[in-house]
């Protein structure tokens, strides 16, 4: 019994940390604001892959972008197979800005097809100023990309992250997708990452990605990590490695992006990459045992746990949901009735997530890993 409650009381004490930082990062995270002007070229880039049905209305969105005075965007097909190059050339219409790039070649052996078509298209077009690679189901406001690019010279910064909000529609989205934003926005102290360059503290999400263009091409840009299954955040590291500063911003208000739709293609996206989010199947071990103790075990002991356990499994449930609460609302841009109705399903998110984490862990080691109808190196 003295054992139990003692797992219980780390676990609250764990979460009530969490909320804490979740808190501490809701006042300390910048945020875009619209209505800013840049002289300075700005290209963005959009690999795309199979995506005319959702590629059309982010190019609406980019043309309409106001406070870029030379603004430059290139589309650039990956070999695709349902017609996203003529959607893209009609969506662009007679739009000068607007260059459309269609290639049919694979990506080359030990790549994974978003770090080749990403530098493929850097290379057709060797921007100057500023680049941004922004993926083809991320939604922007009109003055998302000029905010974004004024907050990365405001605060001296190589690499803004401007985190899209993540829609959900499917119950498994709506479950899983705010575990993307929270991951790290209750666990890291984001003013001490804003300060350090250690490539541990970094965040970082290829939805929206903003780079000084000097500084992606002194790293060696996507070729550096032609191979990764997580091409952001290992960008983000090799940066800071080399003494340059990274940054997030909450960007819910300007920017956002269903990411799945549905339970299946949610399974594979993670399945994909999950494997390698804590170094190794121990780190993944380690990690997912430290959830469970933290975030499963406290609601579990208000049900079912003897008295001290029970108080201190309502204190650990009670953290969880204010972190989530909170991350949401800061991820969003604003509160919303539902966040904390969906903060209170947080146990069973992180099982999933758990669960999704040990599916990749299978799948990488059966050599069942891909994407997009690609194998993955």
């Amino acid at each position: 019994m003295r054992a139990l409650v003692g797992v219980v009381r780390a676990g609250a004490v764990a979460a009530t940390l969490g909320a804490a930082v979740a808190v501490a990062n809701r006042l300390t995270l910048p945020r875009l604001a619209p209505g800013a002007v840049v002289d300075e070229p700005v290209t963005v880039i959009v690999p795309a892959r199979n995506e005319a049905r959702r590629l059309p209305p982010l190019v609406a969105d980019l043309r309409a972008q106001r406070g870029l005075r030379r603004l430059r965007v290139v589309i650039f097909d990956d070999d695709s197979v349902d017609g996203t190059t003529e959607a893209a050339r009609l969506a662009a219409g007679d739009d000068p800005r607007v260059t459309v790039i269609r290639s049919t070649a694979p990506p080359p052996p030990g790549w994974t097809g978003k770090a080749a078509a990403c530098a493929r298209a850097y290379a057709a077009t060797d921007p100057s100023g500023v680049v941004a690679f922004v993926d083809a189901d991320v939604r922007l406001a009109p003055g998302a990309v000029a905010a974004a690019v004024t907050v990365l010279r405001d605060r001296r910064a190589h690499l803004l992250t401007p985190w899209p909000f993540q829609q959900a529609g499917s119950a498994a989205e709506r479950l899983v997708q705010p575990l993307l934003f929270w991951s790290w926005f209750a666990t890291l102290p984001i003013a001490v990452s804003h300060r350090s360059n250690r490539p541990s503290m970094a965040v970082s999400c290829g939805q929206f990605l903003v780079f000084d263009a000097s500084a992606y091409a002194a790293v060696g840009g996507h070729v550096a990590v032609a191979a990764s299954p997580t091409e952001d955040l290992d960008l983000a590291r090799a940066l800071r490695r080399s003494g340059r500063r990274t940054m997030v911003a909450a960007a819910g208000n300007l920017a956002s992006c269903r990411m799945y739709e549905g339970a299946a293609p949610l399974r594979a996206g993670y399945t994909r990459w999950l494997w390698s989010a804590f170094g190794s199947p121990a780190g993944s071990a380690a990690v997912l045992v430290a959830a469970a103790v933290t975030y499963v075990l406290p609601p579990v002991a208000v049900v079912l746990g003897p008295g001290p356990a029970r108080r201190w499994g309502v204190v650990g449930t009670a953290a969880a949901i204010v972190s989530r609460t909170v991350a949401r609302a800061t991820e969003r841009g604003g509160p919303d009735r539902s966040d904390v109705a969906a903060g209170c399903t947080h146990p069973f998110a992180v099982c999933a997530f758990a669960a999704l984490a040990i599916d990749s862990l299978r799948a990488r080691r059966t050599g069942r890993l891909g994407w997009k109808d690609r194998p993955l190196p």
